[in-house]
Order: structure tokens, then sequence, then C-alpha cells
């Protein structure tokens, strides 16, 4: 009788919200990579070898097991999937932003990357792809996200490490990037010595061509865009037609998140994202981001130059918000529901900031705490129970030799 009920109820509101509900994710969303270039990329993902000091890899920060995001944006010299701030690392300065989620990322509709939107298509850039100042690419890459992979790798406090510690990081220093005295090749020149790299990309590029930067960040992204899909939540499962998929709770959620609650007027479509910028108040958390002259990450606005970008961030995906922890660009709230009420009345929630940024509406909308629990319930539901683990996992060992990440899912509490 309850699953009945609740099956009613479900179909009830999917009649009535069916002109705002997403499309499900279609096997045509994401592009279908090669196997070899997915597991090479896996390799690589998790290898310490690209970074400048051989210690930090791709998934230190990204580490399936916490959300493929990090929860802590500590800096480089800070390490593990546990990674805090105490007597070993006291002097690690916490980062400005956290690490963005990765899921679903390898999405063809993802055209816009970072919390700032810094990598992102645009015909009239080189290859067009628009890269950072000094960063411009040197060859052609398919996506985005194969673009993006090649930053952290040049930067000091995610990957390279500092001038005077590597010569990875002093090329950095010098603006030296691009081209074959540059920082990308001298990574790529140390996977090409390797040789069980050197055999997989013989497979993908062939046995004359040297291995460049590139062919990594192709099979990074590769790699990213297969483990990292997650389309197959209850959520998804509604959306195919399981008028059943969803709990009482999470139907009611999901109708104020579609309607009362005003989430989708940002976070719409199939993975609950716009793709646009928007000022919603996040609270302004030190260090600051450099941005001159009152130090405050000044966001969207330094990419662009136009003062109406100002504390503007990328709107991201809501799949598996659940685990995705912290929230906010810079990390600002620990809990979602925080997250969820900081949306409802962004002014209050910043009451306790002394250098709050400015949202773009200052009009708070009200919602009774059942309500809020509701979307919570929700957001619960948009969880993939793959996103986890990945869909392959974490590797038992890397071709450089290197240690993986010092703590592994191994080490993680049951769920």
């Amino acid at each position: 009788m309850k699953l009945w009920l609740a099956g009613a109820l479900s179909l009830q509101v999917s009649l009535t919200l069916a002109a705002d509900l997403p499309p499900p994710a279609d096997h045509d969303d994401f592009p279908v990579p090669g196997a070899t270039s997915i597991l090479l990329g896996r390799q690589l993902f998790f290898d310490p070898v690209l970074s400048g000091n051989q210690n930090i890899s791709c998934a230190t920060c990204h580490h399936p097991a916490l959300g493929s995001g990090d929860p802590v944006s500590l800096g480089e010299d800070s390490l593990g999937i546990r990674r805090k701030v105490g007597p070993a690392n006291l002097s690690v300065a916490r980062r400005p932003r956290n690490a963005p989620a990765l899921y679903n990322l390898g999405a063809r509709e993802f055209t816009t990357l970072f919390h700032d939107g810094r990598v992102q298509v645009d015909d009239s850039a080189r290859f067009n792809l628009a890269m950072p100042p000094g960063r411009a690419l040197e060859r052609h890459l398919p996506s985005p996200l194969a673009a993006q992979t090649l930053l952290p790798i040049t930067s000091y406090d995610k990957m390279s490490g500092q001038p005077g510690e590597n010569q990875i990081a002093d090329a950095v220093a010098a603006g030296h990037i691009r081209g074959q005295d540059g920082a990308w090749q001298m990574l790529a020149a140390r996977v090409e010595a390797i040789p069980e790299y050197r055999k997989g990309f013989d497979l993908i590029i062939g046995k004359d061509e040297p291995i460049h930067i590139t062919d990594i960040a192709r099979a990074i992204a590769d790699y990213i865009t297969f483990d990292f899909r997650t389309t197959d939540s209850r959520f998804d499962a509604f959306l195919r037609g399981d008028d059943a998929a969803l709990t009482n709770a999470e139907v009611r959620g999901m109708s104020l998140f579609y309607g009362k609650g005003g989430c989708a007027d940002c976070h719409n479509g199939t993975f609950q994202t716009d793709h646009g910028f928007h000022a919603i108040g996040i609270p302004q958390l030190s260090p600051d981001k450099g941005h001159e002259p009152d130090h405050a990450d000044h966001g969207r606005a330094a990419v662009t130059g136009d003062p109406a970008d100002a504390y503007k961030f990328r709107t991201p995906s809501l799949r598996n918000v659940t685990l995705t922890a912290p929230y906010g660009h810079n990390g600002a709230y620990d809990r979602l529901e925080d997250m969820v009420r900081h949306h409802l009345d962004p002014l209050t929630m910043l009451a306790e900031y002394t250098h709050p940024s400015v949202p773009d509406s200052e009009v708070p909308l009200f919602l009774q705490d059942d309500e809020v629990d509701a979307i919570l319930e929700f957001l619960g539901a948009l969880e993939d129970p793959i996103a986890r683990t990945g869909r392959l996992g974490v590797p038992d060992a890397v071709p450089s030799g290197l240690p993986l990440d010092p703590q592994n899912l191994t080490d993680l509490p049951p769920s």
C-alpha cells in the first residue's frame, strides 16, 4: 500500500512538473573514450609523477572516496585524503577556493570549467579553447575538460611546488610553461622516461611519436569522463519512468526544488546547472585571491575584467552533492543544509561575516523547516551509488613506482 501511494504521488507530481523537469541523461550526452586511453589516464590521475615534487597527484584533491573534490582545500605540502592542519603542517596555507567535484564533467554540455570559468569553449581562442594568460594551448584538445588538466600541474600550491624546490616550479616561476624547455614538456619527458607509460602511449599515438603534454591531458580527461560519469541515481530512474523510484519526502522536495523553492532557476537541466555565473553572497574567507584593490576574490570579474561580474561564480552541478562538502566556491559551509539556507536568505547568513560578497538578490525566500528538509531529501536522490568509489576504483600501484596518496579507500570508515 505504501509503495502504491508513493508511486501515485510521484506520478501526480511528475505530471504537474512535466514542463520543468529535465530530460534524463542520454548515451549521446557523453563522448565514448577508448579503453586504452581510459586505463592510461587512470594511472596518470593517481600518479604523483605529474607534480613538481612528485608527492601529490590529481587524485589527492579529487579522490573518488571524498566526492571527487577537496574537503579541506589545503596547500601542496599537505597530503592525503584525510588532510588537516596539524603539528606537521601548521604553515600550510588554506587555498582560497576548494577543488570542484568532477562528476559528469565529461558530458558534452560542460563547455566552461573552474569556479571562474577561466577555461571555456571560445571560437576566437587558439584551438577554440580559451585559457589563462601564458597557458595558451600548444596543440588541439577535444574538450575543456582535457584543457583544464594542464593548469593544476603548473600551479605552485596545487601540484608544481614552490620555486627553488624543483625544476618544474622554477620553470613556472620564470614564465616558461610552453615550448620545449617549458614546464609542460618537462613533465611530459618524465612520463616518456617510464617504460610502462611509453608502451601505453605507443598504442595511442604510435611508437615514433614523442609524448606531448596534450597526449597526457587527453588520457586523463578520458579517464575522468568514464570513471566520474554518474547518471544512475534514483532521480535518473524517476526521469526514465520509474514513478516509485523516489520516496514521498523526495517527491515533495523535488516539487519544491522545481517550484516554490526556486532552486531550478539556476540549478536546471539534466545536471542541475545553467552553466552560468551568479553572485549569491558567499562569505569572503581568507586567504584572499590577490585581486586588487580590496584583496577579495572577485570571481568571474578577474577573468572578464567586467566589474558587473564581480563575486560571480559558476553554478555547480548538484549531482552527488551530498558527497561534495564543503559547499560554496571557497568551502564556506560544511553542511549542505547551511548552503541551502544561504540561498534562501543570503543577508541573514552573511550577518556574522565582516567582508561579504554582494548577492544578485537581497530578497529572502521563506520556506518552512520541513520544506527545507524535503529539499535536502530530494538532493540525496541525486546521488549515484557508484560515485563513492568510481567505476574502476583505485589502482594498487602506478608505473612510476611512487607511493599512492598516503590514505587510501581502505582507511575510510563505513559510510
